[in-house]
């Protein structure tokens, strides 16, 4: 990027729509609340989780399987908090809806608050010419119940802008996240 990474990022979504709704600056609170984060950052942009989720439980001995996916797998909840089971996992998605730029790659990762308390958020991109709601997936490795907040920060995208536009985008061979909405699950 020659241009300053969080002005760089602010110009893409303003001007591109790479990021709806953006938030221009880091929020830490909340009417007088305390609250993660999110919004832009020097280098990056903390995404917010809405508040769907899908919780892995074993209640019907499910076995999860990505090629033949079964709802028995996981209970839905809407909810402004999940609790995610000791040794289990959630699905979620961000607030955001993101529009990849042809020559960006982005790269989500977890935010440290959550990695402190043992909640991992699983590391994946967001190829050229990508868009949607990103799926986000939360483990919990605790042997305790764990926490995910609804409308704050969650994980951090990573914007990583090549010197030129790639030859075959997401877009291009039409990749079956495309244009996603909600929490999706995995698709053959």
């Amino acid at each position: 990027m020659s241009i300053k990474a969080d002005k760089w990022i602010r110009k893409m979504a303003l001007e591109h729509g790479m990021i709806d709704p953006f938030v221009d600056r880091q929020v830490r609170n909340h009417s007088d609340k305390k609250i993660v984060s999110f919004g832009l950052s020097s280098y990056g942009y903390d995404v917010r989780c809405a508040d769907e989720f899908k919780i892995f439980t074993n209640i019907n001995a499910a076995t999860v399987d990505p090629k033949n996916f079964t709802s028995d797998s996981f209970v839905d909840i809407k909810a402004p908090v999940c609790i995610i089971p000791p040794n289990s996992f959630a699905l979620a998605r961000t607030i955001e809806y993101f529009r990849i730029p042809r020559s960006v790659l982005t790269i989500c990762l977890g935010k440290s608050t959550y990695a402190r308390c043992g909640i991992i958020v699983n590391v994946t991109p967001l190829e050229p010419e990508w868009e949607g709601h990103v799926t986000l997936e939360f483990s919990n490795t605790t042997n305790l119940p764990a926490k995910i907040y609804a409308h704050e920060g969650v994980a951090q995208m990573l914007f990583l802008e090549a010197d030129e536009e790639c030859e075959v985008s997401y877009k291009d061979r039409g990749g079956k996240y495309q244009g996603q909405e909600g929490v999706t699950l995995p698709k053959i």
